[in-house]
C-alpha cells in the first residue's frame, strides 16, 4: 500500500494508539521523529512544537498500514 500524507491530528491519534510521542533529536536544530520516550538521545516535545518544525522544514507525516514516516511534503 502506498504512503499517504496525513494531518498532524491523524498522526497524533495513530501515535497515541501505539504509545508514541513527538520527539526532537538532541544535538540537532530541528531533527524530529516519533519516540516511546525511552531513548536518551531524543527529547519529548509538544505536538505544537512538532507541527511548527514540520511547517518550518516543509515536512509532512505519511502513513501506510499504521506505519508513519516524516518526509518532505
Amino acid at each position: 500500500m502506498p504512503m499517504r500524507k496525513i494531518s498532524v491530528e491523524e498522526a497524533r491519534k495513530i501515535a497515541e494508539s501505539k504509545g508514541l510521542f513527538p520527539g526532537k533529536i538532541k544535538g540537532t536544530a530541528d531533527g524530529i521523529q516519533f519516540t516511546r520516550g525511552n531513548n536518551e538521545r531524543i527529547e519529548k516535545i509538544t505536538w505544537e512544537e512538532f507541527e511548527a518544525i514540520l511547517k518550518k522544514k516543509k515536512l509532512a507525516v505519511y502513513e501506510s498500514n499504521g506505519w508513519m514516516k516524516i518526509m518532505k511534503a
